[in-house]
């Protein structure tokens, strides 16, 4: 079977999964299905920081035992503040640090240190999309659409206008120019979604009005461009791991697409961080 046809079968399984029950009537189904996913996230952390198979699927299943155990003590309906803040800064410090030293660095880190960062920042990233889930299904999906964009204008932006490169011990297709592109792209989503919001039946404000009314226009902006950078920072940081560990894609759960950290990379960083942004 060829590459594309593993791609596209694999998206439509996983379209045929997500989508009932992101828009199921209870937010469990969701919750249980990315559960699944994220735990099988922290088995892919495990194997590229050295874990070992028994020790990785150790901390995948612990892990997933974590965010159940979160989801049962009602965090994902009313999260501890501090949850947000410190995977903010966790992220927009640690990020900044990591991509600073390079691939050659990160194995020289503590396993044990590496292995809890990871884990950390799967379990917030994970009890964001829960609770994020719970807000509404319009919140969740101009989130989610807010990475997408993102990704998209970034790739465009980057072939057409790329001159500089933005981390080419890492990553080198990726330049300062797809960065901007990507920036301008949450813009027009952002500028697009709260034009048409009025006027559908939403079951809850988008990200973009929650962020306009706390933070006003200049606020928002802001908080668009840095959750935007974040998205490539978690790209960015992924890549970083991979190729410490000199691996393609973080598994072959998804045939045709890699591993599921591969796939949810750069939603790692931005729902924590949006999060917190909501709390300013």
């Amino acid at each position: 079977m060829s590459m594309l046809a593993q791609r596209v079968i694999t998206a439509v399984v996983l379209v045929a999964l997500l989508v009932p029950a992101l828009l199921a009537d209870h937010s469990w189904p969701f919750n249980l299905l990315t559960l699944v996913l994220i735990g099988a996230a922290g088995w892919e952390w495990g194997r590229l920081n050295q874990a070992g198979m028994v020790l990785s699927l150790a901390q995948g299943l612990l892990l997933a035992l974590a965010c159940a155990a979160a989801f049962m003590a009602g965090w994902s309906q009313e999260p501890p503040v501090v949850a947000w803040i410190l995977a903010a800064a966790v992220w927009v410090i640690g990020g900044a640090l990591a991509l600073r030293s390079g691939p050659a660095l990160w194995p020289h880190m503590p396993r044990i240190a590496r292995w809890l960062l990871g884990l950390a920042a799967l379990w917030a990233a994970w009890l964001a999309i829960s609770h994020a889930r719970g807000i509404g299904v319009n919140f969740i999906l101009s989130v989610f659409c807010l990475v997408w964009v993102a990704d998209i204008a970034a790739y465009f932006g980057g072939r057409r206008f790329g001159r500089r490169k933005l981390a080419p011990g890492i990553s080198p297709g990726k330049s300062w120019e797809g960065v901007y592109s990507g920036m301008l792209g949450v813009f027009a989503l952002a500028l697009a979604w709260r034009a048409v919001e009025p006027h559908l039946h939403t079951d809850s404000a988008s990200l973009y009005s929650q962020l306009l009314a706390e933070l006003g226009l200049l606020g928002t902006l802001v908080a668009l461009a840095l959750l935007a950078g974040m998205s490539v920072v978690g790209d960015l940081v992924e890549s970083l791991v991979k190729r410490a560990a000199g691996a393609k894609d973080s598994s072959r759960l998804l045939p045709g697409h890699g591993g599921v950290l591969d796939r949810v990379d750069a939603l790692l960083p931005v729902f924590p961080i949006a999060m917190a942004l909501l709390m300013l």
